[in-house]
């Protein structure tokens, strides 16, 4: 936050219309706050980051393959039901308004949030082979339209 603050940045997303795509960590610096360094973030999705907790069989960072459910927004269009995608994340945003695609490590978090032209993923479409291709050119295909 502090790198987006320091350049304009942070007021610039913020009032973009054109398409725009956070990834991972650039999905929690658009939530509300994170408990990552505490840090109040972007704000376009109304959502706090929080830590996995640790637990009986709960690495963190989680890291691997897990599938995606209750999918909700022309990024998914084409897949197939339940596609796997690639996580490395220790923070997360819970399930709320704002999510269009769920996944669950010790409990359901959001995978994937949306908001007007904005849009955001919390796992790797660029390591998630095919699925990640089909719903990065699903994007492309947003952007075009303007």
């Amino acid at each position: 936050m502090k790198y987006l603050q320091q350049r304009g940045l942070d007021r610039l997303i913020c009032r973009l219309k054109q398409p725009f795509l956070g990834i991972c960590i650039g999905m929690q610096l658009m939530c509300r706050r994170s408990e990552e360094g505490n840090t109040d973030c972007l704000g376009v999705f109304n959502h706090d980051v929080v830590r996995f907790r640790p637990s009986e069989g709960i690495k963190i960072p989680h890291i691997g393959w897990n599938s995606l459910h209750n999918t909700n927004s022309p990024l998914f269009d084409g897949l197939p039901d339940n596609p796997f995608v690639y996580f490395v994340h220790s923070y997360y945003a819970a399930v709320g308004d704002d999510t269009v695609a769920t996944s669950s490590y010790a409990e359901p978090f959001s995978a994937a949030l949306q908001r007007g032209n904005y849009y955001a993923l919390q796992f790797h479409p660029e390591k998630s082979g095919s699925v990640g291709e089909i719903i990065l050119k699903n994007f492309m295909s947003r952007c075009s339209q303007i």
